[in-house]
C-alpha cells in the first residue's frame, strides 16, 4: 500500500494585500477621505456637469443679480442728495459739475475714494473728505485753498495760496484789490518772502504797485512815478527797510529818482530820472560859467 499524503493546513492568516488594505482602513487620513473626500469629488462632478448647461447658469446669474439689486435698492441703503460744506457757491457749482451723480442712488454704487480724488483735483481744493451721513445725504467737507497773492504771468492773472500752488483766475487786478500783486518767473516758488517785503514796504502807502522776481533770484519793488527798489538776493527784507527809514529821514523817494539800487549791499547807488539828469548838467553847465 501507498503511504496516504499528508494534507498541509490551510493558513489562517490574511494575504499581504488584505492585510495592506486592513492596515489602509486603520488609518485616520484614508478614512477621512473615504468620508468626505469621495463625496465632496462627487459632488463637484456633479455640480459641474450641472453647471456645464450655459441656460442654468444664466439662470442662476440672474436669480443673483435680482436678489442683489433687491438688497441694494433698499431704502436705508440709497443716497438722495449731496451736501457741501467749507465751499462757496462758484467752488461748490464746480464741485457738482466735477462729480455729476444722478440721485437717489445705492450707497453700494459709490465709490467715495474716487468721488473725494475727483474733488481735490479741482484747483481751489485744498483737501476734502466724504462720507454718507444718516438719512441719505452724501457728505462733502472741503477745505478750500486761501489766495494771499496775485500772480501776474503771460497767460493772465492768478491767484495763488502760501504754497504757492494755484486757486483760480481773475480778469482784471482791481478784482481782488485786497491781495498783493507779484510777477516773475519762480516768483510762486517764494511767497513767504514777497509777502513779508510787502509788510515791510507798508509805509509806502498806495505807491506801491507789485513786487517782481528778478532772474529767479531777487526781488524788485516797484512803485509809482516808475520808480524801483532793487533789492539784492541775501536780506532783500532788511534792505527795503533801510530804503524806507533812508526815506523817512530824507524824503529820498519823492525826489526825481528812477531807481534805488541795493544790490551792492556796501555801495547802495541812485539813478536819477532823464529829466533830472538833464536839470543837473544844466546846473553845471551854468555853475561852471
Amino acid at each position: 500500500m501507498r503511504p496516504m499524503k499528508r494534507r498541509r493546513a490551510s493558513d489562517p492568516s490574511p494575504s499581504r494585500w488584505a492585510w495592506r488594505f486592513e492596515r489602509l482602513m486603520l488609518t485616520p487620513l484614508f478614512l477621512l477621505f473615504l468620508r468626505a473626500g469621495i463625496p465632496v469629488v462627487i459632488g463637484f462632478g456633479l455640480a459641474v456637469w450641472w453647471l456645464s448647461d450655459e441656460d442654468r447658469r444664466a439662470a442662476i446669474w440672474e436669480t443673483v443679480a435680482e436678489a442683489r439689486a433687491s438688497f441694494e435698492t433698499r431704502p436705508e441703503f440709497m443716497v438722495q442728495l449731496l451736501a457741501i460744506d467749507g465751499a462757496d457757491d462758484a467752488l461748490a457749482q464746480a464741485i457738482r459739475a466735477e462729480v455729476p451723480l444722478s440721485f437717489p442712488v445705492s450707497s453700494f454704487d459709490l465709490n467715495l475714494g474716487e468721488i473725494r480724488d475727483h474733488i481735490t483735483s479741482l484747483d481751489p481744493v485744498k483737501s476734502a473728505t466724504v462720507r454718507i451721513r444718516p438719512g441719505g445725504v452724501l457728505q462733502v467737507d472741503v477745505r478750500p485753498r486761501v489766495p494771499v497773492v496775485i500772480w501776474r504771468n503771460r497767460k493772465g492773472l492768478d491767484l495763488v495760496d502760501v504754497t504757492g500752488a494755484h486757486v483760480s483766475t481773475v480778469d482784471l487786478r482791481m478784482d481782488r484789490p485786497d491781495l498783493p500783486l507779484i510777477a516773475g518767473i519762480g516768483a510762486t516758488d517764494h511767497i513767504k518772502e514777497a509777502l513779508n517785503l510787502y509788510r515791510a514796504a507798508a509805509p509806502l502807502g498806495g505807491r506801491l504797485r507789485g513786487i517782481v522776481r528778478m532772474g529767479g533770484r531777487r526781488w524788485d519793488i516797484v512803485l509809482d512815478r516808475d520808480q524801483r527798489i532793487l533789492l539784492p538776493e541775501d536780506g532783500p527784507v532788511q534792505a527795503l527797510e533801510r530804503v524806507i527809514t533812508l526815506d523817512a529821514a530824507e524824503d529820498i523817494l519823492s525826489r526825481d529818482i528812477k531807481r534805488v539800487d541795493l544790490r551792492l549791499g556796501a555801495r547802495p547807488t541812485v539813478q536819477m530820472s532823464e529829466f533830472a539828469n538833464e536839470t543837473w548838467w544844466d546846473i553845471r553847465q551854468v555853475s561852471g560859467q
